[in-house]
């Protein structure tokens, strides 16, 4: 298992996502700044799905990698199966809830309600369908579709709308139904390779597998999912109703760029998950503590890297392009939400381990301190300060940097594992230097060009030259002296 995550699925993983990043960077600066206020709006609608998304789910898919390992093949089919049930249960029981609140209250926010049930619904099974995929190593090519096809969708329907007849209404439904084309696909190709069924008796499964525990850990995960939107994704809502669509819009394209920078930190936490798993069900710790380092400095590296690169280059980049005027008000949210991106991928995967081990109640609690130090900020932001976007993404940045340090420690404290390392210390030092340098290269004349290419250019040569020439991340040296003796 191991092998396959450190080689062909890691590596199909990642490429997958960043040619979805090639396609949602080219959108995000070309085509949504166009319409911001129709970006706001599909972001809100998202928003909404990603309230009732965790309901429907039900913690359901974290118990599914959490207990599945300690099951004999029938029983692990069962589990799968009963989380189908579950989810369709819960669906219905949401979609009639939401008739109830629709018929109390007829508020504007209510009218993105029956957009966001359906889509709500086609989340909560792709996810499903893909932490059984990544049960059977085989995530590669559910990861392509969710995220090749919704990269093409909603630019495609950002030009249907601009250029047609067309209404946002209908160019809603229309990135909806890519999501349905997306569960069916992935839903599928994982009854393919992995025949499941739907069974009238789980008794045999329940016995091995106690109720009250599978619910407890269920809702303790659920918990913690729909305490993150309101610790994470909560700005999309309210920057509409304190600010604007419009604004909504702008953030959305900072989160957008900056989230690029997350996509190896999605692939390896994703691909280690049944790992990490394993080894604290085998109090293997020493073993999972080697690799806690181990990832840690080579997210760091790849995030800093990348970072700095943005941070270099995106003037420069924004300046050569036709949309510069309404690109450049969301640069301060990338440079604030690219840094929260950096600093949870230096903390490597201590949300996994928190989740699969004895501890992971501590998820929910933590998790629930965060939401209310998130929201109650994101309020004294936006009501108390002019700030008005700049504060919503400060805020993210405390809360999510108070979050991560918090796990850390706490991991420390019950386990004894630590991320960090001398040669953390001196990976670190060395990339803040490159990053200042590179900030300073001045841009001669206007050539912003020739800026971008120098700046970005210095950084990623000094980032190869500190992976190759010394033992700081021998991950990212060892990848590099295969890639090297492959071309040589």
């Amino acid at each position: 298992m191991e092998k396959g995550i450190s080689t062909k699925q890691a590596f199909l993983f990642t490429l997958i996502n960043y040619v979805g990043v090639v396609i949602g960077v080219i959108s995000t600066i070309l085509i949504y700044p166009q319409d911001k206020e129709m970006l706001g709006i599909v972001r809100f609608v998202d928003a909404f799905a990603q309230i009732m998304y965790p309901i429907i789910v039900l913690g359901s898919t974290h118990a599914l990698i959490n207990f599945y390992p300690q099951l004999n093949i029938q029983l692990q089919q069962k589990l799968f199966g009963y989380s189908l049930v579950s989810l369709a249960k819960l669906s219905v029981l949401i979609g009639l809830l939401l008739l109830l609140i629709g018929y109390l209250y007829q508020g504007e926010e209510m009218s993105y309600a029956k957009y966001a049930f359906p889509l709500a619904i086609f989340m909560a099974y792709i996810e499903l369908f893909k932490r059984q995929a990544t049960n059977l190593q085989k995530l590669s090519f559910p990861t392509f579709f969710e995220k090749i096809i919704p990269k093409i969708t909603l630019p495609a329907v950002f030009l249907v709308v601009l250029y047609s007849s067309f209404s946002i209404d209908d160019g809603i439904s229309i990135y909806i139904l890519g999501y349905g084309l997306i569960t069916f696909v992935i839903g599928y190709y994982v009854y393919k390779i992995y025949p499941f069924r739907i069974e009238n008796n789980y008794s045999d499964l329940f016995k091995e597998l106690p109720k009250r525990k599978y619910y407890a850990y269920s809702l303790f995960a659920f918990a913690g999912s729909f305490g993150s939107f309101f610790a994470f994704r909560v700005d999309s809502l309210m920057i509409p109703y304190f600010i604007s669509y419009e604004a909504n819009g702008t953030y959305n394209i900072g989160v957008t760029l900056a989230s690029t920078l997350a996509i190896p930190a999605t692939g390896v936490f994703a691909l280690y998950a049944p790992v990490i798993s394993d080894l604290l069900k085998n109090v293997r710790l020493k073993q999972l503590n080697d690799k806690y380092k181990e990832v840690a400095k080579a997210l760091f590296f790849i995030g800093m890297l990348l970072f700095s690169c943005i941070a270099v280059g995106i003037e420069p980049l924004f300046r050569l392009l036709p949309t510069y005027e309404k690109l450049a008000p969301s640069i301060p949210i990338i440079y604030l939400l690219g840094a929260n991106v950096v600093i949870n991928m230096s903390t490597g995967f201590n949300s996994e381990i928190i989740s699969y081990s004895k501890y992971y109640r501590f998820n929910l609690i933590s998790i629930l301190v965060l939401m209310v130090i998130n929201i109650a900020m994101n309020l004294f932001f936006l009501t108390q300060t002019d700030w008005e976007i700049f504060g919503v993404g400060l805020a993210s940045f405390i809360s999510l940097t108070m979050f991560n340090i918090a796990k850390t420690i706490y991991i420390y404290n019950k386990m004894k594992l630590w991320p960090f390392d001398k040669d953390f210390g001196k990976l670190m030092l060395s990339l803040f230097i490159i990053l200042g340098i590179g900030l300073i290269i001045p841009v001669v004349n206007e050539h912003y060009f020739i800026a971008l290419l120098l700046k970005v250019g210095f950084i990623l040569m000094c980032g190869l030259i500190i992976a190759l020439k010394t033992n700081w991340i021998i991950i990212v040296k060892s990848k590099l002296l295969d890639l090297k003796n492959k071309v040589f």
